[in-house]
């Protein structure tokens, strides 16, 4: 080997983002595996390359034993002495070897195990990177879509979105670029896996994170999320200084903040909701766009009772009960939704802890 070959090692290390001690690593993991392959030897070899001259040198080893059993392994204390004194039982002794025409065969053996270590290091690289990116959104450009799985270019690497990951109404496309969640990175023999969703309730909120600086900012805090991915949305947030209003933050002037999320989600309706401690004004609040006349709240039943004006039923529990649905995902409580006109003629609301809407 040569100074040459150590420059194209630290210049292909520059290249691919590998340390290039790993690829010195792998010559050295290379010349040992050569002169075993070609020299027939079993024996502890033990190689010692310059970083600097590529030079390097080739060791065998072997144990300081009473009675040598395994002469290719082993050296008797006697003979070890006489190479020097200060051996003793157990030691390893050492001596270099001088294989004829070696510098060929390990240069080419190092190739092959060398472009292995870089597959290798290249695959622990990007599953570092994105399992450290789970539970977080990544661009990515729609590759091709097969057997109902959607494969996505992430850059360094490939992210899978699975069919129940996907939204029934979105279309993927060859070359289309949209936003994902990443859900699992693992590690599989091929290189690492990339889960991705569409349909994540995450991908909503931090789509918000990165819309919204009051969000990023800690000023409004999101505090919770109902979705049903492709059709509609109930965020609850909350903010924790009194000059800011945490719905106004999140709509954005002219509702720009909340449209570049619903563009990103393909037109997904979202309702921005303002979170109460108070479980019943809470509820009523998820119910928007309803209107709510009163709201009363159980804590031992973990249910809240809200009348709202006749016109207002049908909006109120929303198309196939979807506006009420995500209200009760929103808040955790259970909802029970009456028009004006029924309670009137019933017997009053159920008393418990609550107030009016």
């Amino acid at each position: 080997m040569s100074s040459e070959f150590v420059q194209a090692i630290e210049a292909l290390g520059k290249e691919k983002g590998i340390n290039s001690e790993i690829l010195f690593q792998a010559v050295e993991e290379a010349v040992v595996s050569a002169y075993k392959k070609n020299y027939d030897s079993s024996q502890n070899v033990r190689v010692e390359m310059s970083k600097t001259t590529g030079e390097f040198h080739v060791f065998e080893q072997r144990k300081v034993v009473e009675q040598v059993v395994k002469p290719h392994d082993e050296i008797s204390l006697e003979e070890a002495q006489k190479m020097n004194p200060n051996y003793i039982l157990g030691d390893i002794v050492e001596q270099e070897v001088f294989p004829k025409n070696f510098s060929r065969v390990a240069v080419q053996n190092a190739k092959q195990i060398i472009l292995q270590r870089i597959r290798e290091a290249e695959r622990n690289m990007v599953y570092d990177k994105f399992s450290e990116r789970e539970d977080d959104i990544v661009n990515g450009s729609i590759q091709r879509v097969e057997r109902g799985t959607v494969y996505v270019d992430l850059g360094s690497t490939e992210g899978l979105l699975m069919a129940n990951e996907q939204v029934p109404a979105e279309r993927y496309l060859p070359h289309d670029r949209m936003k994902f969640y990443i859900i699992e990175v693992k590690k599989t023999g091929k290189g690492p896996q990339i889960m991705l969703s569409r349909t994540h309730p995450g991908l909503l909120k931090r789509l918000f994170e990165l819309e919204v600086p009051e969000i990023h900012d800690g000023i409004v805090e999101l505090r919770s999320v109902a979705r049903e991915a492709g059709m509609r949305s109930k965020i609850a947030v909350y903010s924790n200084d009194e000059k800011v209003d945490p719905v106004g933050s999140c709509v954005g002037h002219k509702g720009m903040r909340v449209q570049n999320i619903v563009n990103e989600l393909r037109g997904e309706k979202i309702d921005i909701v303002k979170f109460n401690p108070n479980p019943a004004q809470y509820v009523a609040n998820a119910l928007s766009p309803a209107q709510v006349i009163s709201a009363v709240a159980s804590d031992t039943e973990k249910i809240c009772w809200v009348v709202v004006p006749d016109y207002q039923l049908s909006l109120a529990i929303g198309k196939e009960g979807q506006n009420a649905r995500l209200a009760a995902k929103l808040t955790g409580w259970k909802i029970d939704i009456k028009p004006e006109s029924q309670v009137e003629n019933d017997e009053p609301v159920q008393e418990g802890s609550g107030e009016e809407a």
